[in-house]
């Protein structure tokens, strides 16, 4: 996959991720997967609302991951 979209979940992040964090991990992989690093003026919309979505699948993904052995912040 893309070797920049760092774990977000602890251990590997002592605390939880911020929506900087989460909003960077979801461009990378739209970027990857669409093959453009910006997309021309006719793919913005589609490209940008991608981005949202798997963000917002990522924030949920991470608050409903139990992770055992570590304390959870929430």
């Amino acid at each position: 996959m893309c070797r920049s979209i760092k774990t977000l979940r602890p251990p590997a992040l002592p605390e939880e991720a911020t929506e900087e964090e989460i909003r960077a991990a979801a461009l990378q992989f739209v970027r990857k997967v669409s093959g453009f690093r910006a997309p021309a003026a006719h793919n913005q919309e589609v490209f940008d609302r991608a981005v949202d979505e798997i963000a917002e699948a990522t924030a949920r993904l991470l608050d409903g991951l139990e992770v055992r052995g570590a304390l959870r912040t929430s």
